[in-house]
């Protein structure tokens, strides 16, 4: 989590500065920014954003009939201001709002370069526009789906692997680019998945991040592949996505450790790369339907061992 000069203006224009935000500093060739934001009060108007090649792409988490909206100087008419949907603002054309009752929303900023890093990807023509209105809302299950499943990130950002973040922004901003941007796949889809050493290479960079993190795009371009054709190929030669294979060897190195050394549920944890102990014990529990105090008792013998100690 962290700020950046690329997404601090769209912040300060809801005059929340200081809203928690994760950035993405190398995805696609590009920087991508999240945030959830929520005011219990009316801003009035939200202050001008500076133009940028980007868009800034809005989840509403409630109903707000008190916001009207103008871009490049026009008052958008029509606008859907219920709760769930979908809108698009395009940071070229000076969009701004008037809000006079509380809002929460997640935004997310997609710059152009990603959506035509993509468009490349696919060798397809880059996507420059959005083929919407400026006060066009969409109900589009998927991204909300997506935006959801990113949500935690905010919350607990330690919990949650860097290749699960890239996985789920890389599919959000394809979606976007395909659905609202034109974007046509004009690439064959992989056929048997990783050849051999790529699917040895790949599996040989993870285990050595079972303490760590290492992004999509590094173990991609370790197998001369695009970040895209890495994760289905992957997925397609192993069954799960990247950051379920990286969750469930740390998994399986827990209980390794938990059988055979004397280690502490919390040193076990860090050895691990969980973020902390209570961390552990929930993907554990999720994993193995047991905690790992008493997933260790059980393998001495049940809960009348002594000396081990119990779950926190």
């Amino acid at each position: 989590m962290g700020g950046g000069s690329d997404y601090g203006s769209s912040l300060k224009a809801f005059e929340l500065p200081e809203a928690p935000r994760l950035v993405l500093k190398d995805f696609q060739q590009a920087s991508m920014a999240l945030t959830e934001v929520r005011s219990p009060a009316q801003l009035g108007l939200t202050t001008a954003i500076p133009y940028d090649e980007a868009f800034l792409v809005q989840l509403r988490l409630m109903a707000c009939q008190g916001v009207e909206y103008f871009c490049e100087g026009k008052h958008l008419d029509g606008m859907d201001r219920s709760a769930g949907i979908i809108q698009f603002h395009d940071l070229r054309r000076d969009p701004v709002a008037v809000l006079t009752e509380p809002f929460h929303v997640m935004h997310i900023r997609i710059p152009l370069r990603a959506m035509r890093a993509v468009a490349d990807d696919m060798n397809a023509p880059p996507v420059d526009a959005l083929q919407l209105s400026p006060s066009q809302c969409v109900r589009d299950p998927v991204l909300r789906s997506l935006f959801l499943a990113l949500r935690p990130v905010l919350n607990t950002p330690q919990e949650v692997s860097p290749l699960f973040i890239s996985h789920v922004t890389l599919a959000l901003t394809a979606h976007i680019a395909h659905r609202y941007g034109g974007l046509r796949d004009r690439t064959k889809p992989p056929r048997g998945g990783l050849a051999a050493w790529q699917e040895r290479k790949a599996r040989e960079f993870l285990d050595a991040a079972i303490d760590g993190d290492i992004s999509l795009s590094r173990l991609a371009e370790e197998c001369g592949l695009s970040a895209r054709h890495f994760a289905r190929a992957f997925q397609q030669s192993l069954g799960v996505p990247p950051h379920r294979y990286l969750l469930k060897r740390r998994v399986d190195r827990a209980k390794d450790l938990l059988e055979r050394s004397p280690l502490s549920l919390l040193d076990i944890a860090l050895a691990c790369g969980f973020a902390d102990q209570s961390h552990f014990t929930r993907v554990f529990r999720a994993s193995l339907g047991v905690t790992p105090g008493a997933w260790r008792r059980q393998r001495f013998g049940g809960t009348a061992a002594s000396g081990l100690e119990d779950d926190q």
